[in-house]
């Protein structure tokens, strides 16, 4: 893995050491203060290249075509929310995903299922423990967005959201986004209608680099990729893990973001 991840950087293979506890405190900080934590030149340079080789033909020949338009919620009906209110405003995304069943030996596949990679990411969380997901599809994919392409406004099913970017694109391709827009027990409606209006003053933008490992309240925290520009394409690792084992999305939900089941 030393050949995958700067680990003399960030040591998450020393699971207790002094860099390590420093390393996970300072996460924790991050995510508390800001809803996120960065890992700039996490993956090694010469281990994106080496991804990229093992993803490009498949993205290329094999990919599924996201293309829909879709409320935030990505939901038909939200209950306690009137048809018509502003926070159900359709926005439109277009991507081409990879899925973990079409990339079982791949470095993002290695690095989401190396059992430090976990402990270090539930340390930062807060959590006892994280598991794999169980879905063949959803557990690991890889997301391309083309010239024009882009994720458009929403909110994640998990508390955390965990990507890898793999190439950065020619333009365009930031990553927005507004922490803690809603809570568990507000769902602020209000506030995402004042997003979705270009209102909200308090929506940031991060421009990341290959390498990066980003870690988010993707559950609470509304954001989108902006549209992509030029001829390289944006390439990123989604990882999903659940604090408990089994996970499965439903085949409706397969065939709506990969268009077909396990």
């Amino acid at each position: 893995m030393r050949d995958i991840l700067d680990l003399d950087r960030y040591p998450l293979d020393r699971p207790g050491s002094s860099g390590w506890l420093d390393l996970v405190a300072k996460c924790q900080g991050d995510l508390a203060r800001d809803g996120m934590f960065n890992l700039d030149g996490l993956v090694r340079p010469v281990a994106l290249a080496r991804a990229m080789a093992e993803i490009r033909p498949v993205m290329e020949t094999l990919s599924f075509v996201h293309k829909r338009s879709h409320n935030i919620y990505f939901r038909k009906d939200v209950p306690g929310l009137a048809a018509g209110h502003p926070a159900l405003r359709m926005v439109d995304t277009i991507n081409h995903t990879v899925c973990g069943d079409q990339i079982p030996q791949s470095v993002p596949a290695w690095i989401y299922e190396w059992p430090q990679f976990i402990v270090f990411l539930a340390a930062t969380m807060q959590k006892e423990t994280l598991f794999p997901m169980r879905d063949p599809l959803a557990r690991v994919n890889v997301m391309s967005y083309r010239d024009g392409e882009a994720l458009n406004w929403h909110f994640d099913r998990s508390e955390y959201t965990t990507t890898l970017l793999l190439q950065e694109p020619s333009g365009g391709g930031e990553f927005q986004y507004r922490s803690d827009l809603r809570s568990d027990s507000d769902p602020n409606y209000d506030g995402v209608a004042r997003l979705l209006e270009g209102k909200d003053s308090e929506v940031q933008t991060l421009k990341l680099s290959a390498g990066t490992l980003n870690v988010f309240k993707g559950k609470n925290t509304l954001h989108r990729v902006t549209p992509c520009k030029g001829p390289q394409e944006r390439y990123i690792a989604v990882f999903s893990y659940y604090e408990r084992p089994g996970v499965m999305f439903s085949k409706e939900e397969q065939i709506g973001f990969y268009g077909r089941t396990a």
